[in-house]
């Protein structure tokens, strides 16, 4: 085999063509790992990157640390994929390759390659799972992909035969776009003499609109076209006129290409000083500037900013997202996000948020950027990762699922193997899979096809995918591994017992066996229609007989939770902390299907009860009252107000006389919660987030009525009396009545 003429041949292609090859070297990992460092010396490359368990000599990244590629170029990358490799390391690398340079991976023998073992397989034995039940249907798929698609050299290193030689003959590439600012640009000339594309180009001119306070751009583009470039370039602008130009992503490496641009652009003005500590670049004798603050602190816009822009805003919640928008006096907003991609998915935001933000009476500008900017159109290797990690799966055609209901659908089992031999059908599930959740990655993928303890239930109509769910097996586990547990070990894939076991201090959590539902999805063409219900229906009907519960976690909002609760779901939990990346309290809610399971549920239900009378005046103090009202309310068995003599008479004496709240605000939080769990009273809606605002979170008489609308404190003081009137003809003693009747009239 002329390996040597082979890289050369490929490289040369690629370069002609600014495109990039894969050369896959199948065989025994010392020979493959031989190879790969003679086309290293071939293409005389000292700045190659390998990612391997192994150490060597020269740039050499562990595969858990293969993140640290991302946003970076690299002329020839290696990935020994023979130990520690996942669907992330190849996503996490696969767009670090420059236009014009070379993939190398280094793998098992093809025909072997899906049965090869190694330690990151380990991620899906999930307890009582082993290592030996992982299957290996997502390798399988990446090595037909790899026999498939174009650009992809194969060689066998054991057998010195180059197989496929990768060559494609592709068209010389096009000189690259000569970039010029707009006749009527507002923003400095150099900021569009940066960009690298008219796409580019186009993005920065449509930035300018955030000049305009209360203006909001969308920008979309998949990973690679220069969007946080074309965001950065217009911050920097925009900050140069003066304005304060607040910037927010998951992390401040998410957002470190933004201010890359924004700093080299300010520099080129001569008028940037930059504090990386505190993450702002700040404009020279004025008064613009470009700052960080992570997703917590921006959602109150402190420093009141003139502009906003939000780096992967699919990563981010609705509900966070819609905070930049919905104040009363909002500031120009740009959300940026990454279409497809390993960062997120901008289908996810495009369907939960889109929606949302076009419903006020903002101005709405978008923008999409196409070209790639290290690479050419096209490029094959960006073909072929697309495909084998599934970065543009998708839901069906809307069209194809117009005016159908539940009745036309049929419930079916998507097995791994249904799965692989259906491409489409793939797509379209994981595609709805990936609109469930705010963060996908291509783990994910793999963890669909390969986890021993993950089932997938679908409603299809006419061969195509309505609604999907995805459940994770839990619980069942062995005493000795609910005591590591319990002392604080952590056990993979059981997140419900865990929870009950580790926080909620309970040893014996984890011996019924459950099914947590990790993802569901109805298709938005046919939302609201009871998909979701009648998918739930299905999978009960199926695995009632072999689980003691169903469960699910989820980061809470008024209309999930009574979407849970009408599937028979019950609240024993709400996190004490916001999730980091949807920005909401999880609520953990139980369906019990045996005695075992409803005894699970009914201690666990109590407990709550009982803690959210005191974490609702501490930890919780600042949860949305209807998310309160709804976690609570999605309880069973309610809860016994359990005053004395004298507390009833202070609640009546409050309700009806002279008597006031301050006296006793413990029986009032008691009596609250009793309403709160088992609503018996005819209390508007307003009434109970009183007192969840007032009785149970405790906050001052001022901010409740600030909070709640109300004209004045006095107002607000009289409606709580008023609340509670009803709850005293519910709950109330003889005691309680006969201090009533002292103020009708009647005593």
């Amino acid at each position: 085999m002329d390996l040597e003429g082979a890289v050369v041949a490929l490289v040369a292609e690629a370069e002609r063509a600014n495109e990039r090859r894969l050369l896959v070297l199948a065989g025994g990992r010392d020979r493959g790992l031989s190879a790969a460092d003679t086309a290293i010396e071939v293409l005389d490359d000292p700045a190659a990157t390998v990612v391997t368990t192994r150490e060597r000599r020269g740039d050499r990244l562990h595969p858990d640390d293969a993140a640290d590629l991302l946003g970076v170029t690299r002329d020839v990358v290696v990935v020994d994929a023979h130990e520690g490799f996942t669907a992330n390391v190849l996503g996490r690398v696969v767009g670090a390759v420059d236009g014009g340079g070379l993939l190398v991976l280094v793998v098992p023998p093809l025909d072997g390659w899906p049965a090869h073992r190694d330690v990151a397989d380990e991620r899906f034995a999930v307890p009582p799972f082993g290592v030996e039940d992982v299957t290996g249907r997502f390798r399988r798929r990446l090595v037909e992909t790899l026999r498939e698609h174009p650009g992809v050299a194969i060689a066998n290193v054991d057998r010195g035969r180059l197989k496929r030689s990768g060559l494609t003959d592709p068209r010389p590439a096009r000189s690259r776009f000569p970039a010029t600012a707009p006749v009527d640009a507002a923003l400095p000339s150099a900021a569009y003499t940066a960009c690298l594309t008219a796409d580019q180009v186009e993005a920065v001119a449509t930035l300018e609109r955030l000049r305009k306070r209360g203006a909001a751009v969308v920008v979309e583009a998949d990973r690679g076209r220069g969007k946080s470039a074309a965001a950065g370039l217009a911050a920097a602008g925009l900050a140069a006129e003066g304005r304060d130009v607040l910037v927010t992503a998951p992390t401040y490496r998410n957002a470190e290409t933004v201010f890359d641009h924004a700093a080299d652009l300010l520099s080129m003005l001569g008028a940037a000083s930059h504090d990386e500590k505190g993450h702002v670049l700040s404009v020279d004798g004025g008064e613009g500037r470009v700052r960080y603050l992570d997703p917590d602190e921006a959602v109150g816009l402190p420093g009141a900013p003139d502009v906003v822009i939000v780096d992967e805003a699919a990563t981010l919640s609705v509900d966070r997202l819609a905070s930049f928008v919905e104040s009363p006096d909002p500031p120009a907003t740009a959300f940026v996000t990454t279409v497809h991609g390993y960062e997120g998915t901008g289908r996810g935001f495009e369907v939960r948020f889109r929606d949302r933000l076009s419903a006020g009476d903002r101005e709405v500008s978008d923008v999409r950027l196409d070209d790639p900017i290290r690479y050419a159109a096209g490029d094959p290797v960006e073909v072929w990762a697309f495909r084998a990690l599934l970065l543009d799966a998708r839901p069906a055609v809307d069209g194809l699922l117009d005016g159908t209901t539940p009745a036309d659908a049929t419930y079916r089992a998507l097995t791994p193997a249904t799965l692989l031999d259906d491409e489409y059908l793939l797509r379209e599930a994981f595609g709805l899979l990936v609109l469930a959740h705010y963060q996908t990655e291509p783990d994910d993928l793999a963890r669909l096809l390969d986890a021993p303890n993950l089932v997938c239930r679908a409603l299809t109509v006419d061969g195509h995918v309505a609604a999907v769910a995805l459940l994770a097996r839990e619980g069942g586990l062995p005493k000795s591994l609910r005591t590591e547990m319990y002392e604080g070990t952590r056990v993979r894939g059981n997140m419900l017992p865990d929870v009950l076991t580790s926080q909620l201090r309970d040893l014996r959590a984890g011996v019924p066996i459950g099914y947590r539902v990790l993802r569901i999805a109805t298709h938005h063409a046919v939302r609201s229609r009871g998909f979701g219900s009648r998918l739930l229906d299905g999978i009960h009907d199926e695995f009632d007989d072999e689980v003691d519960w169903f469960g699910v976690g989820y980061g809470a909002t008024p209309r999930l939770v009574r979407f849970w609760e009408q599937s028979g779901y019950r609240t024993v939990h709400c996190s004490t902390t916001r999730n980091a990346a949807s920005g909401e309290h999880s609520a953990v809610m139980l369906r019990a299907t045996t005695p075992v399971g409803r005894e699970l549920r009914e201690r666990h239900g109590r407990r709550f009860r009982r803690r959210m009378r005191d974490v609702l005046s501490d930890a919780l103090r600042d949860i949305d009252p209807d998310v309160g009202r709804a976690v609570l309310g999605a309880t069973e068995g309610g809860h016994d107000p359990d005053l004395t003599d004298h507390e009833w008479r202070v609640v009546a004496a409050a309700a009806d006389g002279p008597g006031l709240y301050d006296a006793a605000p413990g029986a009032f939080r008691r009596l609250a919660l009793a309403h709160l769990t088992a609503p018996v009273a005819d209390l508007s809606a307003r009434e109970e987030r009183l007192l969840v605002r007032k009785s149970l979170q405790g906050h001052s008489w001022e901010r409740v009525a600030a909070d709640l609308d109300y004209a004045s404190t006095r107002e607000c003081m009289r409606t709580l009396g008023d609340a509670y009137r009803p709850l005293l003809d519910r709950y109330g003693t003889e005691t309680a009545r006969e201090e009533q009747r002292r103020y009708d009239g009647d005593g």
